[in-house]
Formats: C-alpha cells, sequence, structure tokens
C-alpha cells in the first residue's frame, strides 16, 4: 500500500521535502508514506482528488479510521501526517485554503512514562563488571543514557569526536537532524574518557562511533536492549526496562530535583514543550509537598477550621 503514496506526485513532493528539507527521521517519513497512502486509497474510492476536498471529506475520513478499529493515538499519527501534508500543499500555492488546518487530535490517554527509582538506576548501573571490555563498555553506555536522557538511536550514533572532555559535554544529533550540547556529570564524563582512552581500541574499531561491538562494528538497538535487559535481570528489577525508561528516569528524576521543566525539554532535545509536559505530574508533586510543608494554613490538624468568633 505504501508505494501508492510514493506514486502520487503531490505525494512524492511531499514526502521527499519533509527527508530532504526538513530533515525528519527515516521512521517518520515511512509512516507518512503509510498514513498517505492509506489516505489516497480512500479517495480513490470516493471518485476524489487530492486538490478537491473540504474539512468535511477529512471528518468522513476520519470516522473511516475509526470503524477500521484504529485507537486514538493511530488516529493522531493519521491527523498529524494530513496536516503536514495540506500544509506543505498550501504553502507550495496548490490550495487557496487548508481543509486540515482546523482539523483536531482525536483525545489522547494520559500515559505515564514508565520509571525507575534512584536505587534501582544505582542497581543496574553497578551490575557491569568492569575488568574486561565488553563489561567497560556497558557500564559506560548505561551511565550515559542516565547522565544525559539520551534515546538509542542518539547513543547508538555518537561519535568519538562528538566528546569534548575539556568542557565535558557531548554533542547529539536529535530528531531532525537538530543538535543539541549535553552536560555529563563528573563520574559519567570519567567513565566515558577512560572507556575511549583504555578499552575502546581493544574492539579494533571499524566504525567511529564511540559504542561498537565485538565486530568492531557500531550497536545495534537491539544490541542496546539485549544489553540493558541483561543487567535488569542481574540487578533483580522485575520491571520491563527499556533504553527509554533510562530517559524518563533522567528527565523525572531531574524534575523531583529541582529542575525546571523548561530545563529539562533542551537537555531531552524536545522540540515542543508540550512534548516534555508529560512529566508535569511530577511538578505538580513537588509543588503540593512544598505547600504542605511550608503553608502556614497546612499544618493543622486535619480538622474543619471554624470562623473565629466575633
Amino acid at each position: 500500500m505504501s508505494i501508492l503514496a510514493q506514486e502520487h506526485p503531490h505525494a512524492r513532493s511531499f514526502l521527499e521535502h519533509a527527508l530532504v528539507i526538513k530533515g525528519l527521521a527515516h521512521q517518520t517519513v515511512a509512516a507518512y508514506t503509510e498514513d498517505l497512502s492509506t489516505f489516497l486509497e480512500f479517495l480513490q474510492e470516493k471518485g476524489k482528488d487530492v486538490l478537491d476536498i473540504n474539512d468535511q471529506v477529512l471528518l468522513v475520513y476520519l470516522m473511516f479510521l475509526r470503524r477500521k478499529g484504529l485507537q486514538s493515538r493511530s488516529l493522531a499519527r493519521h491527523m498529524a501526517s494530513l496536516r503536514g501534508f495540506y500544509a506543505y500543499l498550501h504553502e507550495q500555492g496548490l490550495l487557496k485554503d487548508n481543509p486540515a488546518e482546523m482539523l483536531e487530535n482525536p483525545k489522547l490517554p494520559q500515559l505515564l512514562p514508565r520509571v525507575l527509582s534512584i536505587p534501582e538506576v544505582e542497581s543496574i548501573l553497578s551490575q557491569p563488571s568492569t575488568g574486561d571490555k565488553l563489561g567497560a563498555r556497558d557500564k559506560t553506555m548505561l551511565e550515559m543514557l542516565y547522565a544525559a536522557g539520551l534515546r538509542v538511536s542518539e547513543l547508538i550514533n555518537l561519535k568519538v569526536l562528538d566528546f569534548d572532555p575539556q568542557a565535558g559535554i557531548i554533542r547529539v544529533w536529535g530528531k531532525g537532524a537538530r543538535e543539541r550540547l549535553v552536560p555529563l556529570h563528573f563520574s559519567c564524563m570519567q567513565w566515558l574518557d577512560f572507556y575511549l582512552q583504555h578499552w575502546r581500541s581493544s574492539f579494533s574499531p571499524r566504525v567511529d562511533k564511540v559504542f561498537i561491538n565485538r565486530s568492531g562494528k557500531a550497536l545495534s538497538r537491539q544490541g542496546v536492549w539485549k544489553i540493558i535487559k541483561k543487567y535488569t535481570v542481574m540487578a533483580g528489577i522485575k520491571k520491563d526496562v527499556s533504553p527509554h525508561t533510562l530517559r524518563h528516569s533522567f528527565a523525572t528524576h531531574l524534575l523531583e530535583g529541582g529542575a525546571d521543566l523548561r530545563t529539562v525539554q533542551v537537555l531531552l532535545g524536545h522540540s515542543d514543550i508540550t512534548a516534555t509536559e508529560i512529566y508535569t505530574h511530577v511538578q505538580s508533586d513537588r509543588l503540593k509537598s512544598a505547600h504542605d510543608f511550608f503553608h502556614p494554613r497546612s499544618k493543622n490538624t486535619g480538622k474543619p477550621v471554624h470562623a473565629e468568633k466575633r
């Protein structure tokens, strides 16, 4: 089905623009391709053209997807694809009005990210045996994931020259090829520097990536997942822990320690603050604790406060 979007001139032009000009990730463009192919197939059955529809047609399409059994999160992705597509057609002067401009996402359930407690993180980080090259690599990798809140794709694509040991920062290339500089705490910086100086060369590197496998090639996503799973089991933790779990834990623990949401947004590489607002429950809990502790009226016995007699 995905071929349909690749063959349609306007859809193909939009996909090329998203990939080359906007620099969106290949996975994102692949999702756009699938979504637009489904939409184009729907229009073919209705005998309509992409340039000759209105918002009512899009609402009918949304109902069509609902009947197919798509849940809110999948529907939201389809709507995002359509908004991007029609915004592009409008910008190119192919449409006078954008029919998708007022298209709203279906209500999404608020899914709080799974996080680890600080002792759980410390337990996982303490599992690798650092007396050999694999253990030293794994220890450094786990420290990096938690210290910098990296996505797994950012971790496996880190290059040696992305680390500045003098400044104590790493250069990270996030979604959409956006660059950000992330500071490392002293302990993590020491592990990374020690690994690069003493252990990385023993892998006989064939690439310039920081983290490599036994063959000297870059670690894969699956490789990182297996490593984390291994040390999670060794730590006796029953939770389903992924690279993203460490990223969520990084953000949550920063907020619990007093960091503001904007700082966490920058460190995570979120282009929009709304992506970071999933962690606002942490700030709310901290604010409530501060209110309960400091507000003079919070220290009552829990009994109703009656008005004073005049």
